[in-house]
């Protein structure tokens, strides 16, 4: 899984080991997968405040989104080969597009995503692009035949009155919600909306490949995609604060490369009941450092909206777990 923002999944799941519904078989491993789980929290709680200390050294959004995937494939990439050499060389042109695809959205929520933060609160991106899990649901009703339950649907619905009241009180709040929250809170949705393609997408790719060899083609067409959309717009890569760069290789190795490995390990051991923790913990998490660190004034109607979506996503999450859903959340 992959964290949105960051804490969504980057892999959609794939059915579970039969001994017990979504735990993997075979021996315990040395360390709890709980704590796994935790250190995966923390580690892509910390994407927000990482995106804010580049930009503020300087560093464009999109340039960040481009460096950041760059990075991670440029360490995935070598080791998939090395360990999955016969599974990459097996993908015909047909699984090459499906990556590209994937990858191009993925490349597309992080660079919606991450400019978001640029224009609005911490808090309202993080909440608002945790909506993706909405997008999805919709995406598997209309192309995939699945059929939601009411207590999903009533999830879906708490979740949007959620994500209106957090836009209603950005706008009241003026100046202290960011410097175009209205804009902000727009790329953040774009963002939530534009993994929902990745997932449905990739998830034929997924069902075929190992996590490392999946994540490496997904992860390298997404930092093409970038790359190419930088060079388009001429977008500088280079030529930032020094500063902007330490905080975006922090970026590329903590939420992207440790959060997420942990993410994908744990819940390889856990029921799926507890995919919804990566879900709804990085915005609670990147949230309280926003505060702490940043120094960043939660509203009531950012606390209240941002639990209306948060609570909507997890009654939907739960309802689709014990359904015995396969797609993401």
């Amino acid at each position: 899984m992959k964290p949105a923002g960051d804490a969504l999944p980057v892999t959609p799941p794939i059915p579970a080991a039969k001994s017990l519904p979504g735990v993997r078989s075979g021996a315990a491993p040395r360390l709890a997968p709980v704590v796994g789980l935790a250190c995966g929290v923390v580690a892509v709680s910390t994407a927000s405040l990482l995106i804010r200390f580049a930009q503020q050294a300087g560093a464009n959004s999109l340039a960040i989104a481009a460096l950041r995937l760059s990075m991670a494939a440029l360490v995935v990439a070598p080791l998939a080969w090395l360990r999955c050499r016969d599974e990459l060389k097996r993908l015909s042109r047909l699984d090459l597009l499906v990556g590209l695809a994937s990858g191009a959205f993925l490349g597309l929520h992080f660079a919606t995503w991450i400019s978001s933060l640029q224009y609005t609160s911490v808090a309202s991106s993080v909440v608002l692009v945790t909506l993706s899990p909405i997008f999805v649901a919709i995406g598997s009703l209309v192309f995939l035949k699945e059929r939601l339950p009411w207590p999903a649907i009533a999830g879906m619905g708490i979740a949007v009155a959620g994500g209106i009241v957090i836009a209603l009180g950005d706008r009241a709040a003026g100046g202290m919600a960011g410097a175009n929250p209205a804009l902000g809170n727009a790329l953040a949705v774009a963002g939530a909306l534009s993994i929902a393609p990745h997932f449905l997408i990739g998830r034929r790719l997924r069902m075929r490949l190992s996590l490392l060899a999946y994540i490496s083609v997904v992860y390298s067409a997404a930092a093409l995609v970038l790359l190419v959309a930088v060079a388009v717009l001429r977008v500088p890569l280079m030529g930032f604060d020094p500063q902007a760069y330490v905080w975006v290789v922090l970026l590329a190795l903590v939420p992207q490369l440790i959060g997420h490995t942990s993410f994908n390990w744990a819940l390889g051991y856990l029921p799926a009941t507890y995919a919804t923790i990566p879900v709804l913990g990085e915005p609670i998490g990147s949230t309280l450092l926003a505060v702490a660190v940043l120094d960043e004034p939660l509203t009531p109607a950012g606390a209240l909206g941002g639990a209306l979506v948060l609570g909507g996503i997890a009654l939907m999450a739960i309802a689709r777990a014990r359904r015995g859903a396969n797609t993401p959340l």
